[in-house]
């Protein structure tokens, strides 16, 4: 294929996207709620964390799959895997959707699990969590509960976006829990930047932050912008979000509502960017040919990332017995590499590398 030119503004360089699929819903409204405890079934106040967590993310597994499954408008349905790591160690639920309408590739998968740290990876901990007590067999119990999401859509406009909250604890010897914290957040990687789309999508992060935290959103997007880069290329995955770990500096039951109100965000921040895709637009516009061509080439930066950058897909890895097929569900189906490409000056692409070499204010 030839490589990209520039993207004029001239009529006769801008190509109408794809059609707009007949029935596609992407508009998802922004659920308010007094208490999320009104919201989740089962979900009680008086449960331990572990299953407050457990039914929370599962509720919004299921939420978040029939909404991608409606918004694709096919006949297409997410595949499910459940899994378990034998008896009293846990187990997940993979869902995974490919070769949809809307929506290239995607997973939403939850785990919780049981097992021991070896003492290497008590240490390593020690030096963020004091109040670890290590047992005399230096092997600690653990608990460790998440949801993790992305999502390829098919059409170039249209970004992808990865999803994770999750809640770690270790336990004492009886099973009551010892140290914990919450650790997650969400980031948006585009083919092209659009300013409505990123100010939309840090837009309703930061109102959630603020909310339970008015330090929380200029702390986590600053973690994020730093933790989504890809160092050895200068530029970072996505125009990034919220990311934070090690978080247990309030009562374990504030963290937990601030998970619960982000995880309630997440439709709304997103889908309304898939349904601007296919929408007239004045704003100039690639060509199909050169759209899906950038798109593959800003999907190998996705790979990358994910394959030498991020520490959870390493870790996962690199753990014996770790099911590679749900770690290795993040990446997308179709991604491509060319030798030393470099957009041309001016064009679309170029804005688009731009803004990722140079992390911005979007709210």
């Amino acid at each position: 294929m030839m490589p990209l030119q520039p993207i004029l503004n001239d009529s006769s360089s801008i190509e109408e996207p794809e059609p707009f699929p007949e029935g596609l819903k992407c508009n998802v409204p922004l659920r308010e709620f007094d208490s999320v405890y009104d919201v989740v079934p089962g979900l009680r106040k008086d449960m331990p964390m572990r299953e407050k967590m457990e039914i929370l993310l599962k509720f919004y597994q299921q939420e978040i799959v029939a909404a991608i499954e409606q918004a694709d408008s096919s006949d297409k349905t997410f595949i499910t895997d459940e899994w378990s790591r034998g008896e009293g160690l846990g187990g997940g639920i993979t869902r995974v959707f490919q070769d949809g309408r809307v929506f290239e590739k995607g997973g939403v998968n939850f785990s919780a699990i049981y097992g021991s740290l070896p003492p290497a990876a008590v240490q390593r901990m020690k030096a963020n969590h004091k109040d670890i007590q290590i047992p005399d067999n230096a092997k600690l119990p653990f608990y460790a509960c998440g949801l993790s999401l992305v999502i390829h859509p098919q059409h170039y406009l249209a970004p992808s976006v990865h999803m994770n909250y999750r809640y770690f604890e270790t336990r004492n010897e009886d099973g009551t829990p010892q140290a914990w914290w919450f650790g997650g957040g969400q980031d948006l990687s585009p083919m092209y930047y659009n300013e409505a789309d990123a100010v939309h999508f840090h837009k309703l992060l930061k109102d959630v932050c603020d909310h339970h935290d008015p330090t929380y959103y200029q702390r986590f997007k600053k973690w994020a912008d730093e933790y989504f880069l890809i160092k050895y290329r200068g530029e970072a995955r996505g125009i990034g979000g919220i990311f934070f770990d090690d978080l247990n500096e309030k009562e374990a039951e504030e963290h937990f509502l601030f998970v619960a109100d982000a995880l309630s965000r997440f439709l709304p921040s997103y889908l309304p960017a898939v349904r601007r895709a296919y929408e007239p637009s004045d704003e100039p516009r690639p060509t199909l040919e050169e759209g899906k061509y950038w798109q593959g080439l800003r999907r190998g930066r996705y790979v990358e990332f994910n394959l030498a950058v991020d520490r959870g897909t390493s870790f996962g890895l690199q753990t014996p017995g770790s099911r590679v097929e749900s770690i290795l569900m993040t990446l997308p189906k179709n991604a491509s590499w060319e030798y030393n490409y470099h957009p041309n000056p001016g064009s679309l692409e170029a804005k688009t590398v731009e803004v990722l070499k140079n992390p911005k204010n979007y709210v």
